[in-house]
Parts: C-alpha cells; sequence; structure tokens
C-alpha cells in the first residue's frame, strides 16, 4: 500500500486527539487505508489515471477521521493530492505557499452563488505551463459554506462552479438537498470540466466500489457478484484494450 497525503493527514490528526473517536461504526474492524470493513477492503482494486490535475483538499476539523469520507478516494487517483485541516484564524504556512507557488492555478470548486460575479467561471482555462489546483473545501454542507465564508484568503481565486443535473448518488449520509455532491463526484466533474472524460469515469467508478463496499460493510450484505468492482475492472479492461 503506497501511502499518500490523505493518508498522512489522518495519521497527524489522530496524533493529536484527546479522546476516543466515537464517529457511528467506531467499533467496526475496519482497514486503515480505505476505511471499509477489513473483510471488504478495495485497496487492492485502486486503477491507476494519467491526469493533469492537482487537488487540495481543505477538511474541516474532524472530517479525516471519518470512515464515510470520500476526500480520501481522490488521493488515490491523483498523486498530486494534499490535505489540510482548516482553520479560520490560522491558516496552514504550508497550504498558503502551495496557492502562491507559481508552478499551480488555482480554482476553489463551489457553487457560484456564493461568490461574486467575476469570480465565477464555468469552465478552467489553464495558463501554458500551469498545473490546474482544484481546491475542494471537505465537510458537511455547512461546513463547506462556513469554511469558504470565512477563509477570505481564498477569495481572491476564480470559483469553479457546477450544475449538476443528477442526483447524487452518495447514500452514505443525509444530505439536505438531492443536489448536494459528494467530494468525490465533484472531482469527477473536474476531471470532465478539464476534458479528461475517462479520468471522470474511472473516478465515478472508484466511488461507485467504495459506496458499494462501504454499504455492503454497513448493511451485513454479501456483495454483488457483478457489482461494482465488476464495473470498474471491466472498464479498465476496455480502456487497456483500446490502448494497445
Amino acid at each position: 500500500m503506497q501511502l499518500h497525503a490523505l493518508h498522512r493527514l489522518y495519521e497527524q490528526r489522530m496524533a493529536i486527539v484527546t479522546r476516543p473517536y466515537k464517529a457511528r461504526g467506531a467499533n467496526v474492524k475496519r482497514c486503515r487505508y480505505c476505511m471499509v470493513n477489513s473483510h471488504l477492503c478495495i485497496c487492492d482494486l485502486k486503477p491507476k489515471i494519467d491526469t493533469q490535475a492537482a487537488f487540495m483538499l481543505i477538511m474541516y476539523d474532524d472530517e479525516i477521521l471519518k470512515p464515510s469520507n470520500t476526500g480520501r478516494l481522490i488521493a488515490d487517483l491523483a498523486p498530486d493530492t494534499t490535505g489540510y485541516i482548516w482553520s479560520r484564524l490560522a491558516p496552514n504556512e504550508a497550504m498558503l505557499a502551495q496557492l502562491k507557488n507559481p508552478k499551480y492555478q488555482p480554482y476553489v470548486v463551489f457553487p457560484g452563488e456564493y461568490a461574486t460575479q467575476q469570480q465565477v467561471v464555468c469552465k478552467p482555462s489553464i495558463q501554458q505551463g500551469k498545473t490546474p489546483l482544484f481546491v475542494l473545501l471537505d465537510g458537511s454542507w455547512s461546513q463547506a459554506r462556513k469554511m469558504f465564508k470565512k477563509s477570505r484568503w481564498l477569495h481572491q481565486y476564480p470559483v469553479l462552479s457546477f450544475a449538476p443535473d443528477t442526483v447524487s448518488r452518495y447514500k452514505i449520509r443525509e444530505s439536505a438537498l438531492d443536489n448536494q455532491l459528494a467530494t468525490a463526484e465533484v472531482a469527477a466533474l473536474v476531471y470532465a470540466s478539464l476534458g479528461e472524460a475517462k479520468n471522470a469515469m474511472t473516478m465515478d467508478l472508484w466511488f461507485d466500489v467504495f459506496k458499494e463496499h462501504y454499504l455492503t460493510g454497513k448493511m451485513q450484505r454479501q456483495l454483488p457478484e457483478q457489482g461494482a468492482r465488476y464495473a470498474l475492472a471491466q472498464w479498465q479492461n476496455t480502456n487497456a484494450t483500446a490502448t494497445s
């Protein structure tokens, strides 16, 4: 297992926990990396992609500790992914330095209704020699709104806004509105906006694998023979055949 930024952020956050984290299902024996029930671990199923996109996940306090978090799925696929715990008063210095790094061209991915009209773009326009850095605010919807509102240092960057016309497929947590997407679903839209259709599909299928295995463990059921894992394998085989 190759550790990535979200694995390391989890370990850092666990190191400062002052009392046991008692999320729902806290007593379940889980894989420490994919957070799925150990007997349903998906680590060996992880696909690989080639992308121009970099991601920065800014996470609300204990979001990284939640087994249901889908932000780690982004780091599973995109090698250039970083993660930071949000702070209103003392934003992480390494995070601010990355945003200012001339290598990157940052976009904050958030609904345009919360930004000024001048900030909002519907499609990224990448300057030559730059790496697009997509900033995702990871938490509940109310937490994400708070992070966006209180993070004045983010307001200097363009806001990439999507208007998805599909209902979120994320059924692990309840959302107040049907069109509130899981973090991994938003990443799939980011890939599509860059013209990386194969990566968008792979992200969606990887999200489906996580969701199916997570809910199978939660509901104490059996995995379907031709479920999300099968669909991902078929997709990978099709792509391998097309490029050979």
